[in-house]
């Protein structure tokens, strides 16, 4: 299946190269509105990890409410594990309490301190009346918190106070889990240079040392001059990059491209991709495929990035001097569910558009505001057992806004645990809180590397689960970390930022302005309700909650002016 899948885009790649550059685009175009479900490969096989669920008891005495007020379990000796949760029967009750564990580094006789658990967690959930957020599957959960490499545990779970004395029951089946997120892809030295400063150091001038030296937001070789000293992007420095097994039948490299040409100000008629604007698109199908084929996605520069913008689903019209949508959203409602390919069964597909005339007059003359796609760490490259989620993708019609979320698993990891903890994330949101995949669609670690959260390609409008009655039309950007007393780190911030450049470009999306989305149903807004929001928002504008957490929240604003330009605006 991969060895005919490869030779296919090889194929399909050397046809397409061969046509004349005014004949592409058309070509282009058809390979890349298939549907995603006809490029995607069976999961990859099971790899290392586990969970121990582990059932708690009462420490204390019963409340006067009747359940006991405090449960959990004494110190003893478990098998390895590096991060740990607790979740219970019914997903709708909530824990009013307090959620306390210590643990016992491997191999040694240190216990840690006391460490609280973030107990509001279900605001980052699927919206109420979809299949996930109804499924039988889910459980209550607390956010799961990073211990590192631990055999040894004990927790606490105590009920709060109520208004009459007694303590509020505890909801029925707490159970701890401690996840193990085993061995990652092999790594080496030899591999191409991902986005990552030193822990703890300030960013360094990257306008003349990184990957995007000497790039404006305009596409000229001017630098940029951040609004916060703290957005500048953080240099390409030679890390530990995850490497992938070679496919059976290895995808051919790309012919060298000649620069792409300046978008003409005001065209007469639709301009014809250019040559590089194909690989780009071509490119662009391969993100389909980088789940199983590839450990991570290159930097797309801005030029190649806007040849291939106006060629990719959903055609949005251009609007470079709205710094807002209209109060009336565009149509929100979710794509039905697209079933990967068996090897019985293939797809047909999808109807194909002819984009000769797609453009009008006033879509040509308005500029694609894309910022670069930034170098992005795949499911394959951090390690995604793919079988364990659900086999299917669900879309929404667009992306028009961005919720920036704080992981809450705490602080204490290095750059290069930060596979570890996507794993480790990764199944507890799926086998202990019961959820279709990762919730997030991205996440940033502490050195500014970005990765791909659920699966569904990353250039896509893929449904998360993230921010509880507003993930329709949205992505969530998960920052590893707890931030509600810590700063976060600036390389992160920049790199949220030229995320989101990249993204809400691909949708027309001014990083500065509003847009305006319907309420799925929460604690701020009723199910149904339109919002006002920044297009790059933090959790807390959704959802009455900590998350982002205070100063990752108040470094938005940074990350707004930053992502504009560079977009270009």
């Amino acid at each position: 299946m991969r060895a005919s899948l490869a030779s296919s885009i090889a194929v399909t790649c050397a046809a397409v190269l061969a046509l004349p550059v005014s004949a592409a685009a058309p070509a282009a175009a058809e390979v890349l509105a298939q549907p995603p479900a006809a490029s995607a490969l069976p999961p990859a096989p099971d790899l290392s990890g586990s969970t121990q669920s582990l059932p708690l008891g009462p420490l204390g005495p019963s409340s006067r409410a009747g359940g006991p007020g405090e449960q959990g379990l004494t110190r003893r000796d478990v098998k390895p594990f590096s991060l740990v949760g607790v979740v219970w029967d019914d997903p709708r009750a909530p824990l009013h309490g307090t959620v306390q564990v210590r643990t016992r580094a491997t191999g040694t006789d240190t216990w840690s301190e006391w460490q609280d658990v973030e107990t509001h967690n279900d605001e980052h959930g699927a919206d109420p009346d979809t299949a996930e957020g109804t499924s039988r599957a889910l459980r209550g959960s607390t956010a799961p918190l990073w211990v590192g490499d631990s055999d040894g545990v004990e927790i606490r779970v105590r009920a709060e106070s109520g208004e009459t004395g007694g303590a509020a029951p505890l909801p029925a089946g707490l159970r701890l889990e401690l996840v193990d997120p085993g061995e990652g892809p092999e790594t080496t030295r030899d591999t191409e240079p991902v986005l990552e400063t030193e822990p703890g150091t300030e960013v360094e001038q990257a306008a003349a040392t990184g990957p995007y030296a000497g790039e404006s937001g305009d596409g000229s070789t001017e630098p940029v001059s951040e609004a916060v000293s703290e957005a500048a992007p953080p240099r390409a420095r030679t890390a530990v990059a995850p490497a992938v097994a070679a496919p059976e039948a290895p995808l051919p490299p790309a012919p060298t491209a000649p620069a792409a040409p300046a978008i003409p100000a005001v065209p007469t008629v639709p301009a014809p991709l250019s040559l590089s604007g194909l690989l780009a698109g071509l490119d662009t199908i391969g993100s389909q495929l980088t789940p199983y084929l590839a450990p991570w996605l290159p930097l797309l520069p801005k030029e190649a990035a806007d040849a291939v913008a106006p060629y990719l689903p959903p055609f949005v019209p251009r609007t470079p001097t709205s710094g807002s949508e209209s109060d009336e959203p565009a149509q929100e409602a979710v794509q039905e569910t697209v079933q990967e390919p068996s090897q019985e069964t293939a797809q047909e597909p999808a109807k194909l558009q002819d984009l000769s005339g797609v453009q009008t007059a006033a879509e040509a003359a308005a500029a694609p505001y894309v910022g670069p796609r930034p170098a992005i760490i795949t499911r394959k490259g951090w390690g995604a057992d793919e079988s364990i989620r659900e086999k299917t993708f669900v879309y929404t019609n667009t992306i028009k806004a961005a919720f920036v979320h704080h992981s809450a698993t705490g602080n204490n990891y290095t750059c290069a645990e930060a596979p570890s903890v996507l794993r480790s994330i990764y199944r507890y949101h799926v086998l202990s809180s019961g959820w279709r995949d990762f919730g997030y669609n991205f996440a940033v670690d502490k050195c500014g590397n970005i990765y791909e959260g659920r699966a569904g390609g990353v250039d896509k409008p893929v449904l998360g689960a993230h921010t509880l009655g507003f993930n329709t039309s949205t992505m969530g950007i998960a920052v590893l970390g707890t931030f509600s007393k810590t700063a976060p780190p600036a390389a992160s911030v920049t790199a949220v930022a030229r995320l989101t450049a990249w993204k809400l470009g691909l949708h027309g999306i001014n990083p500065v302005g509003t847009v305006t989305l319907t309420s799925g149903g929460g604690n701020l807004y009723a199910k149904g309700t339109k919002v006002k929001f920044h297009a790059i928002a933090g959790h807390r504008d959704g959802f009455a909650t900590d998350c982002p957490g205070s100063l990752l929240y108040g470094k938005l604003g940074t990350a707004r002016t930053s992502a504009a330009s560079y977009q270009g605006r």
